[in-house]
């Protein structure tokens, strides 16, 4: 009887601890994917400026390629 009773304890103490292993790796899976997704949060930020950057030049291009002057700071060599 006192083996039995010992048994059932033994399983319920590794039931117990069992839970608790995979609570934990679930709650760092959790956390590693908060981290991840404030990265990609960064980064997106990064590429909109990025590209809004690219739509500002995108019109000289086209005054490149008509043949207009180039806008914007002169070159220091022929203002001195």
């Amino acid at each position: 009887m006192i083996e039995k009773i010992k048994k059932a304890v033994r399983d319920a103490w590794v039931y117990v601890w069992g839970k608790t292993d995979v609570d934990e790796k679930a709650i760092a899976v959790a956390e590693e994917v908060k981290r991840r997704v404030k990265n990609v949060k960064e980064e997106l930020k990064d590429v909109g400026k990025a590209v809004e950057e690219v739509g500002n030049q995108i019109g000289d291009v086209g005054d490149a390629i008509v043949g207009e002057k180039r806008k914007g700071r002169k070159n220091g060599s022929k203002n001195k």
